[in-house]
Order: structure tokens, then C-alpha cells, then sequence
């Protein structure tokens, strides 16, 4: 609470100096330089608050399983894990495959990754549960419509 406080004078601060600044180029200067540091700690304290559970912090196992249908799930959880690798390296967070089960056609039965960094668990626990994906299947001869499930899961790396 302490700092929503320090936060708001800062602000209340700023909002005097305005207009003492109209005329003042290096006191406009000032100004902005501190608007923007109230900026990025404002954004530092909305992620804190976003990511205030338990185990938000901390870094994450992903586990990603196909579910029936055969080549197809198999198919899909593999795209989920390229998905999650791809989103993870955007991030910037370190990521390690601790294992993985292939498809016996194409795909993987499942995987388990190890994801590090700030609040990657924060980041990932909206991910848990199960994924469709309706498509025309490419293994499919005829081209029909498939349906096709995941399970993800998502679990803080213990301490």
C-alpha cells in the first residue's frame, strides 16, 4: 500500500510543476523525464498486482498431453508445444524440453517442459485445461472434418 502512496504524491507533484513548466524548458524536461519513471513503475506495480498468487512468480512445468484421435491429437499437441516453445522464446524465458513421447505417424503422445523466468507461471496457469482444434484433416484422404483435443497442464517448479 505504502507504494500506491508514493505513487500518488509523485503524481500530485508532477501535476503542480505543470504549470510552472509552460515557460521553463529545462523544468518541462524534468517533468517528462519523471512522467515516464511514474510510467514504468506504475506498469511494474499493475503487473505485481496481475500476478499476485501464490505461485505466479515462480517458474512453470508445461505439460502437454494428446487425447484420443490418434495421429490427429497427436498432431495438435504438437503444435500446442511448438506454440508454447515459440511464445516462451518471444518472452525471453528459458525454456527445456524434460521430456517427450512422439506419435507414432506424426506428432507426440506428450510432453513435459520446464519454462524459467519472471512469472512464467503467472503468465501460463490461463493455459490449463483442454484445447480443440476443428480442421480438414491432412492425414485424412478424403479431407474431412476432424476434431482434436490437448490437455494441458500447468504447474509451478517447486523451490
Amino acid at each position: 500500500m505504502q507504494e500506491w502512496r508514493e505513487l500518488e504524491k509523485k503524481v500530485a507533484d508532477i501535476a503542480e510543476l505543470i504549470p510552472l513548466a509552460e515557460e521553463d524548458a529545462v523544468l518541462n524536461e524534468e517533468i517528462q523525464s519523471e512522467t515516464g519513471k511514474v510510467a514504468s513503475l506504475l506498469d511494474e506495480m499493475e503487473i505485481q498486482m496481475a500476478f499476485s498468487g501464490e505461485y505466479d512468480a515462480r517458474n512453470a512445468i508445461l505439460a502437454i498431453h494428446a487425447g484420443a484421435g490418434g495421429t490427429e491429437s497427436q498432431d495438435w499437441a504438437q503444435i500446442l508445444l511448438r506454440m508454447y516453445l515459440r511464445w516462451a522464446e518471444r518472452r525471453g524465458y528459458k525454456t527445456e524440453i524434460l521430456d517427450i513421447s512422439p506419435g507414432e505417424e506424426a506428432g507426440i503422445k506428450s510432453a513435459i517442459i520446464g519454462v524459467s523466468g519472471d512469472y512464467a507461471c503467472g503468465y501460463l496457469k490461463s493455459e490449463h485445461g483442454v484445447h480443440r482444434l476443428v480442421r480438414l484433416s491432412p492425414f485424412d484422404a478424403d479431407h474431412a472434418r476432424h476434431t482434436s483435443f490437448a490437455l494441458v497442464e500447468v504447474m509451478p517448479e517447486a523451490e
